[in-house]
């Protein structure tokens, strides 16, 4: 079993939550803490990498923050643990950002195996729009055809989860399609959340955006999961 690596320690609010959250991973897994002496810029092996993050949510990947820094370098999840954390028995939940159209193995399989390792729901949310031509349409999109297009992707999220759900049939799964942007759908799907996990390593500067927004306005953590 690889280590839960805790990449960011300290006395601060985010530093304490991010020790913690690391340490009760690391059991959960089964797996050894390594914490290391100095920044990591190269992760190395590691089944999950921890760390706690402060002030530091408006910083675009790549621009030198440390954990865009490790978000781009590593090869496996990297936990982040925002300020505003929020423990509580109501937060109980792990919340999946999902492209069903073109989904992610790697998120899909650590948010399969996060809500397994806690016995909890995984809420697996779906952002989509509408076609272009038919946002600027004079007098709006009739229902019938709008719904042809909700059933288009819900159908898509089925199969997107269909085989990971069979991989994991204890699991239970809440399969959610929004009309929103998936910044807008992770912040109103994750409120009640422990964990959010969001896509990575993509190139998608839409899911680059929703991790932003989660660390400046969530109260749960957040992993981003390189694909």
């Amino acid at each position: 079993m690889d280590p839960v690596l805790l990449a960011r320690t300290g006395t601060s609010a985010p530093g304490r939550a991010a020790t913690a959250w690391a340490a009760r991973e690391a059991e959960m897994r089964g797996a050894v803490l390594r914490v290391p002496d100095g920044p990591v810029r190269e992760p190395g092996r590691a089944s999950v990498i921890v760390c706690g993050v402060s002030g530091e949510a408006d910083a675009p990947p790549g621009s030198g923050s440390p954990w865009a820094a490790l978000v781009d370098a590593a090869r496996g999840p990297v936990v982040l643990v925002p300020d505003l954390l929020t423990t509580s028995h109501r937060r109980t939940g792990v919340t999946l950002g999902v492209d069903a159209r073109d989904p992610s193995a790697a998120a899909l399989a650590f948010a399969f195996q996060s809500a397994r390792l806690r016995g909890v729901r995984l809420h697996a949310v779906h952002a989509w729009a509408l076609p272009a031509d038919a946002v600027g349409r004079p007098f709006g999109v009739p229902e019938g055809e709008r719904a042809a297009w909700e059933d288009q992707e819900v159908q898509s999220l089925g199969d997107a989860l269909r085989p990971w759900r069979e991989k994991y049939p204890e699991v239970r799964v809440l399969a959610d399609v929004r009309l929103f942007s998936p910044t807008a759908a992770l912040l109103h799907c994750s409120e009640h959340a422990a964990l959010a996990v969001v896509p990575g390593g993509s190139g998608d500067l839409a899911w680059q955006e929703a991790v932003r927004a989660l660390l400046r306005r969530a109260t749960c953590a957040v992993a981003v999961v390189p694909s």
